[in-house]
């Protein structure tokens, strides 16, 4: 399991020092949530904040957009050169045509859903994509209880990426500790997304290495 803590849990005050403590503890990607105050109720960071993370960090990027206009933030955000740029199916009339300038950039594409969306929705999309991101909370707020059902949701996701794209990696962001990490492991899940549970621990490394099952 590669774990990417969130550093929407992290101090703020004190981020160079955190980056470089879960990059030592052994993350294997650092988590970034974008926020437009639009797509969900909340406002977080822009590229002024995200590229000195990206300077502090050992670790490469993930990049989740919550946003409206995805294709703006994504100029924004591809000279940071992250891993992977997610954006959100709900958000996004031109799903293919974005994947295929997300992939141009050099960067890999991959696409979010809410809890409330299908993961049938983007069988058609598969071929093309990284990763998907299933989200285990409602987006929009850190330290969220998990939403049980993702793991029947993570099942069969999996058998649509066995069929269409058996490369295409499945990451999920919410509510994920040590508690749910076995499960979530079996379903078929190859990254997970946690923040409070990493960044609220005062062992970042005990707690990155109690997700690496």
């Amino acid at each position: 399991m590669l774990v990417a803590p969130s550093i929407l849990s992290a101090d703020f005050g004190n981020l160079e020092r955190d980056i470089k403590a879960i990059c030592e503890a052994g993350c294997d990607l650092v988590h970034v949530d974008v926020m437009d105050g639009h797509f969900v109720p909340n406002l977080t960071i822009g590229p002024v904040v995200v590229e000195p993370v990206a300077k502090a960090s050992s670790k490469p990027l993930d990049i989740h957009l919550m946003v409206e206009n995805n294709n703006f933030f994504v100029d924004l955000f591809a000279p940071l050169k992250p891993k992977y740029l997610s954006f959100h199916l709900e958000s996004e009339k031109h799903p293919h045509r974005l994947i295929q300038k997300i992939r141009s950039l050099g960067i890999s594409p991959a696409i979010t859903l809410n809890p409330h969306t299908k993961v049938e929705d983007i069988e058609y999309l598969l071929a093309d994509l990284d990763m998907v991101l299933l989200m285990s909370v409602n987006p929009g707020f850190g330290g969220q209880k998990f939403i049980p059902s993702v793991i029947e949701r993570v099942i069969k996701l999996k058998e649509l990426i066995n069929r269409r794209n058996p490369n295409c990696l499945i990451e999920v962001d919410g509510g994920v500790s040590d508690k749910n990490i076995k499960e979530l492991k079996d379903a078929g899940v190859d990254i997970v997304v946690a923040g409070s549970f990493v960044f609220g621990s005062s062992d970042y490394k005990k707690a990155i290495d109690s997700l690496k099952v």
